[in-house]
């Protein structure tokens, strides 16, 4: 069975299952080799934080200079995940894959051996321009890669290698600080990108020719990475004394206008036109705005009002992804049966109780009763991950595939950044005090229960979920 979407009459298959019909041949070397990846790219994240303080000694860099070791990698992933999109949409997938898990390789060689921290973080922003080639293209060969009856559960596997990467990337940034020193947080990067180019070699099969972007694609660029890095720098010096970061922000606001009257917008703009994309995009937002919300905030609480040990902090900290990375395969299972809507939804509802029960957060509360807490927080997000995704990838045109699964990074990294800054925000105007926690975990529920809105209206009948590419 077919549909022709609103999307230019692009039509998308809808299978069902039928008794005693063989399904087809499912790719699941593909879906692990993209969980691979995701684990790659949450370790390089999570352990690169853990290693600055030895990054800044060793290269004498200064604070502020040596953080943008990490925004230098997140400004492509983010400014550069559209185009990237549109561009994988008009290419072959497998050799814009072989490619960038090269480009990504020789870029972490490059920075275990920087000699400067100028140098280190060009060579990270190398790593985040291939890095995005290869994020746009995890959630495109997970849809094309499996049958529809079962795309959430490689959803849940692969979101669960994202989760495991966030939890032991501490750990193994510590132990290679500790003994073989900081360069080694990149050079892991290489085995697991040459294994990620045999498997594509020999797993993903060659459809088209790869071409480069276009001089619009070039202009586009240039707008949206001097909105995102304008914004950034914003961040960067509001760390400051002087408040001129406000003014730097504000240059994102006529770079995005001009992008957005660019013929090449409209692809994006046309793909949240459709009711059923803008619904997974918008409660995947507020999910982010409230793990980074968490992420940011409970730290301070924990160490700075609770007075918790380092060490304690840290294992508290860890329930919220461990509870993710567990539920994260079981909620592909249940999506796959019952519709992926349906369980993303559920997720909601387990996150917003989550933050609920830490809305009583006060100075007598021990270490233990955050930790539990955080885990349901945590459930939630691991319930929602997956189903959410195939629920966006299914709403999407089969010719902009990539272009919805960059939108998707688009709305986490956007969610993500917010995070902080709503968690800033809303602690300072309450005097930095207790009370400021709570009613800071208390507009994070609130946002994500109005994000998830259009989700929940989506959720109708369970055979209303099942049109997927």
């Amino acid at each position: 069975m077919a549909i022709r979407t609103a999307m230019g009459g692009a039509m998308i298959q809808v299978r069902h299952a039928h008794p005693g019909r063989r399904s087809p041949a499912n790719r699941w070397w593909v879906v692990g080799g993209m969980g691979l990846a995701v684990f790659m790219a949450s370790l390089d994240l999570s352990i690169v934080n853990l290693s600055l303080p030895a990054i800044r000694d060793t290269l004498g860099a200064s604070t502020a200079t040596t953080q943008w070791v990490v925004l230098g990698y997140l400004l492509p992933l983010v400014a550069l995940a559209l185009p990237t999109g549109r561009w994988l949409d008009g290419i072959d997938h497998r050799d814009a894959l072989i490619c960038a898990c090269a480009g990504f390789g020789i870029a972490s060689l490059a920075a275990g051996v920087a000699s400067s921290i100028g140098w280190l973080i060009a060579a990270r922003v190398v790593q985040g321009l291939f890095g995005t080639v290869v994020m746009a293209l995890v959630p495109v060969l997970i849809t094309t890669s499996v049958d529809a009856r079962v795309r959430g559960r490689a959803m849940g596997l692969v979101d669960a290698f994202g989760m495991l990467g966030l939890i032991s990337g501490p750990a193994v940034g510590g132990l290679f600080v500790a003994t073989v020193g900081w360069p080694w947080i990149f050079y892991i990067n290489v085995p697991a990108c040459a294994a990620l180019i045999v498997l594509a070699f020999v797993q993903v099969p060659r459809r088209g020719r790869i071409r480069g972007p276009g001089r619009g694609s070039a202009v586009e660029s240039v707008l949206l990475t001097g909105a995102v890095g304008g914004v950034m720098v914003a961040f960067t010096l509001a760390t400051g004394p002087d408040p001129q970061w406000l003014a730097v922000g504000l240059v994102a606001l006529p770079l995005l206008l001009v992008w957005h009257r660019l013929p090449l917008s409209e692809p994006v703009r046309r793909l949240l036109t459709q009711r059923r994309l803008r619904a997974p995009l918008g409660a995947l937002t507020g999910t982010a705005v409230a793990t980074g919300v968490l992420l940011y905030i409970v730290p301070f609480y924990l160490i700075t009002l609770l007075r918790t040990p380092s060490p304690v902090a840290g294992l508290t900290m860890l329930t919220f992804p461990v509870a993710a990375a567990v539920l994260g395969p079981l909620a592909g299972l249940l999506a796959d049966r019952y519709g992926d809507r349906r369980i993303a939804l559920v997720g909601v509802i387990v996150l917003i109780s989550g933050l609920l029960v830490l809305v009583p957060a006060n100075r007598s509360w021990q270490a233990a009763d955050v930790a539990w807490r955080l885990a349901i927080a945590g459930a939630g997000i691991g319930l929602f991950n997956a189903p959410n995704m195939s629920a966006a990838m299914s709403a999407s045109p089969v010719r902009l595939l990539a272009t919805t699964g960059a939108t998707t990074s688009v709305a986490r990294q956007a969610g993500f950044a917010l995070g902080p800054a709503v968690a800033t925000l809303v602690w300072g105007l309450s005097g930095y005090t207790v009370g400021g926690i709570r009613n800071t975990f208390a507009v994070a529920s609130v946002l994500v229960a109005a994000s998830a809105i259009p989700l929940a209206r989506g959720v109708r009948t369970r055979h209303g979920e099942s049109e997927r590419p």
